[in-house]
């Protein structure tokens, strides 16, 4: 079972959470490949696909909604997972889902989707950005919790072990 681990990330902390997704499957016998959405040009050599993104304005990033949207066909054929990470502070905020999510689980036929805490680390922003996050007053840390990451992981893997839908 191939598996590629595909995410969209702007500063980093959603390409680490690809990386433990990747790592994760890989350690449940899963042959995994994790890459930058923006670096994926051909899917169809995977089995499984679990595609994330950061989430900025409530939005996917463009290179994400542009492989859900370009490949849709093929997922749709393949057991698909969607994530997205974002979410800072305690208890993390926003608590919607990104507004483009339901669209792409369409495109995708997505078995599931989940929403992971994310990290702001305000030196990674740029000028803008960190005018935003002072304006708005959002807490600078990391919230992502790798257990529950991991946990997700091992539910694809046992749906992908038993042809389950996770």
């Amino acid at each position: 079972m191939r598996v590629l681990v595909v995410a969209a990330s702007k500063h980093g902390s959603t390409a680490e959470i690809a990386t433990a997704l990747g790592e994760a499957l890989a350690r449940r016998g899963l042959s995994t490949t994790v890459a930058d959405a923006r670096d994926v040009a051909d899917i169809e050599e995977y089995d499984a696909v679990v595609l994330g993104s950061a989430v900025y304005a409530g939005r996917w990033q463009k290179a994400a909604r542009e492989l859900a949207e370009t490949h849709g066909e093929f997922l749709r054929s393949r057991p698909v997972w969607l994530f997205s990470s974002g979410p800072v502070g305690d208890p993390p905020k926003p608590e919607e889902d990104p507004v483009d999510v339901a669209q792409i689980t369409t495109i995708v036929g997505s078995r599931g989707h989940r929403v992971f805490a994310g990290r702001l680390d305000k030196s990674r922003l740029s000028l803008a950005e960190r005018a935003i996050v002072r304006s708005l007053k959002v807490p600078e840390g990391d919230w992502r919790n790798w257990d529950e990451i991991a946990a997700w992981a091992g539910e694809i893997a046992d749906a992908l072990a038993g042809g389950a839908a996770g």
